[in-house]
């Protein structure tokens, strides 16, 4: 998850809720039910107003970011007018992940096939490596942090 997404989250769900829950807190014991119904009304206006403002100015910042991606690294349409390089960096961009998880998958199935005759501790090591990128982008981050405990517990052996 991103930060500008986190971001949102935090602002979207939580922090506005808090403020008018704050808010609602410290209302006095003898004010009557509709002038309470009145002020939460007006409130959730207020907060609703404010968090469509601060998601705006997080997708505002969200497209300046792209913005700045483009204008620093260009874009593949940049690539095309470079004659033969050009379009063989846009395949290699291209060919890029789907080598490294057939590599992986080819990797692991030497290794657990024992086509590996002996790989040193270093190789193995880098070979887990490997595998917690390839298979941390093509599952997620989030399955990889779930798998956590039982990895630990796998490679603490």
């Amino acid at each position: 998850m991103s930060i500008l997404a986190k971001a949102a989250e935090f602002v979207g769900g939580g922090l506005f809720k808090e403020i008018k829950e704050g808010i609602m807190s410290y209302f006095p014991p003898d004010v009557s039910p509709v002038q309470k119904a009145e002020f939460e009304l007006k409130m959730q206006e207020l907060l609703a107003k404010k968090e469509a403002d601060a998601n705006q100015v997080l997708n505002e910042a969200s497209a300046q970011l792209d913005t700045r991606i483009k204008e620093q690294e260009g874009t593949a349409s940049d690539l095309k007018t470079i004659p033969v390089i050009g379009h063989l960096i846009i395949f290699l961009r291209g060919v890029q992940r789907p080598l490294w998880g057939y590599a992986t998958l080819y990797m692991d199935w030497m290794w657990f096939s024992g086509g590996f005759k002996v790989l040193t501790e270093q190789q193995q090591t880098a070979l887990i490596v490997i595998n917690m990128l390839v298979l941390g982008f093509l599952f997620g981050e989030r399955t990889m942090k779930n798998l956590e405990p039982l990895l630990i517990k796998l490679f603490a052996k």
